[in-house]
């Protein structure tokens, strides 16, 4: 709350006659809780006005003074009252806010409560009945209006205590008995810097419909720069009604509490970026390579964008095998990508479906990878096709895909003996039939993409937490090196730069306590993880929303409750590698900074 200034030498008579008026309405209304309450009219200026939960309004006001008291609560006039021949005026936007009365303006025409004026002709009519000239006049851009004129419009009580200072006493405006009223609290009045504001709402439709929708202005759940903030909720209903803004002042002031680094270890959501400035100035953390599960990765993305019908990837496995297919469609036609499987042995043989993630169709290249990693790490699998000696059948085939979207596949097969797996992309008048694809052209690789089998699928980490923070860098070629394999179409040796599609077995060891963050390095990153944290199992989507963009702007991945925390993370196909996982050591309940705020309405 604003204190009010000293009183002036010469308004001891106003002074005396506020301190009884006061006085008076303490005995009668209760104090006002959670502070200043202030309503936003749609045609209100920088002031606010208050509604209170009296039911009157009260303002105390003297011409050419900036000082105004609404209910007792000082506040500031924009422009001031002025005695314009010998009438004193009010500015009308202003002192209807302060009213907590609502105006309605139609080009020209504006209507409050019974009073209607012309602002271009400085005409008013009070229930229709024409009001003397002077009633209404402009000084600059602002419409200025008698007192009295105002007060009869609104049946408001007017005082002048010496011709100069007055007091307008008015009912609240009733409002429309229809329309939802938006309503919140915070837990505390004045804030520290760095401290938690805990909001809860509570609004309601005097008809019990549902709240369909809210708007803040000025709400956060933390300020970090002492000040006063205005913070406004309005609800709309299911209807369509929308409710008159709702406002609460809150005051930020003394020692702070948190930075915003400190703060977003405590309070930050996973999937939630926060700012850290020094994140890539960290020690790199010591990693300790595992062996690994020896299985392949069949990766197809060159050509992306194939312009005609043809085989894209080839090879033959047994056993386990990852696939991963990034492609667009750049026929001028719709086609789908297939990826067929071919029994190559004398006997039947199983395919195995154990996880399966993709995303088709769409043209935004980052969804590709994120939703395929959602999608891949949620899968449950189980899905089993017998092929016959010779035999052959899709294992995946995508939507169809307009011109100019894309498809990502990320399916892990097991098979009970060698078969041979092709990857194709057909327009979407053809069958994927072995007379079809017997016929389909070998297209060439781009240039500037990778496809390739790639014995190395899972890469299997191990670090031990010591001093924190500490960073552990993932796709830059040097700390962590690509995967090479063969092009098996061309005999070559390939480089899968990014290690996309490659899953990293990160088991974390000295973890409890701690916080993990994910850094991007090489630009725009958005994609998701796993985490095992004791018996905890949990997919985070990064980020929560939007995507990551800047290296000095982390997001929140997990809070380590185990002491062992364990990490499955693939690089997210459309996204930029490298990244670096970050670990902090989180903030404590005995630390500088006090209890954590543990209520989350």
């Amino acid at each position: 709350m604003l204190s009010a200034r000293p009183p002036h030498p010469t308004r001891s008579r106003r002074t005396r006659f506020r301190t009884a008026l006061l006085t008076s309405l303490s005995l009668l209304t209760p104090p006002l809780l959670g502070g200043a309450l202030t309503l936003a009219l749609p045609l209100t200026s920088a002031a606010h006005a208050a509604q209170p939960t009296l039911g009157s309004v009260q303002m105390t006001f003297t011409v050419d003074d900036a000082d105004v008291y609404v209910n007792g609560a000082p506040q500031r006039w924009l422009s001031p009252p002025r005695n314009i021949g010998g009438r004193t005026m009010l500015p009308l936007r202003e002192a209807a806010a302060l009213l907590g009365q609502p105006l309605q303006a139609s080009g020209t025409q504006v209507q409050l409560a019974r009073l209607s004026l012309d602002t271009r002709k400085n005409t008013a009519a009070l229930s229709g009945a024409a009001q003397p000239a002077g009633t209404v006049t402009s000084v600059g851009a602002v419409t200025y209006v008698s007192v009295r004129t105002l007060a009869d419009a609104l049946n408001a009580n007017l005082i002048g205590e010496d011709g100069r200072t007055f007091t307008l006493t008015a009912l609240r405006d009733g409002g429309n008995p229809m329309i939802p009223q938006a309503r919140f609290s915070t837990d505390k009045n004045v804030y520290a810097p760095g401290e938690r504001v805990v909001f809860t709402e509570y609004p309601f439709d005097p008809d019990g419909a549902d709240i369909t929708a809210r708007r803040w202005t000025g709400r956060q759940d933390v300020y970090f720069q002492p000040g006063t903030y205005t913070v406004t909720l309005t609800v709309t209903n299911g209807r369509g009604l929308q409710s008159q803004p709702f406002t609460r002042t809150i005051r930020v002031e003394g020692q702070p509490i948190d930075t915003p680094l400190t703060y977003a270890l405590k309070y930050a959501q996973p999937g939630d970026a926060f700012p850290d400035p020094q994140v890539l100035n960290y020690p790199a953390a010591l990693i300790s390579p595992q062996p690994s599960p020896s299985y392949p990765l069949l990766f197809s993305d060159s050509p992306e964008v194939p312009d005609q019908s043809g085989i894209l990837y080839q090879d033959s496995v047994t056993g386990r095998a990852r696939l991963l297919g990034y492609h667009l469609n750049g026929l001028n036609r719709g086609a789908r990508l297939y990826v067929l499987a071919r029994n190559l042995e004398s006997r039947p043989v199983e395919v195995r479906s154990e996880r399966l993630g993709e995303t088709a169709p769409t043209r935004i290249e980052s969804i590709l990878g994120q939703v395929t990693l959602l999608e891949y790490f949620a899968s449950a699998g189980g899905t089993t096709l017998t092929l016959s000696p010779g035999q052959s059948a899709a294992v995946y085939a995508s939507p169809t895909l307009s011109p100019g979207s894309g498809v990502n596949v990320m399916q892990d097969l097991s098979t009970s003996g060698k078969v041979e797996l092709t990857y194709v992309m057909l327009e979407d008048s053809l069958p994927p039939t072995p007379q079809v694809v017997q016929q389909l052209p070998y297209l060439r690789p781009d240039g500037r993409h990778t496809r390739g089998t790639f014995p190395d699928a899972v890469r299997t980490l191990r670090v031990t937490l010591g001093a924190l923070p500490t960073r552990l860098i993932i796709g830059d070629g040097r700390v962590d090196p690509a995967v090479t394999g063969t092009d098996a179409l061309t005999g070559q040796s390939v480089r899968l730069s990014g290690n996309y599609g490659v899953l990293y077995d990160l088991e974390v060891n000295g973890a409890a306590g701690t916080a993990v963050a994910l850094s991007p390095r090489g630009g725009l990153y958005r994609g998701a993880m796993n985490i095992q944290d004791g018996p905890i199992t949990q997919t985070i989507k990064l980020p929560r929303t939007g995507n990551a963009l800047k290296p000095d702007e982390p997001v929140l991945l997990w809070r380590a409750q185990s002491d062992r925390l364990n990490i499955d993370f693939v690089p997210s196909s459309g996204s930029n590698l490298p990244i670096s996982l970050i670990f902090y050591r989180t903030g404590r309940v005995d630390a500088e900074g006090g209890v954590i705020k543990t209520y989350r309405p």
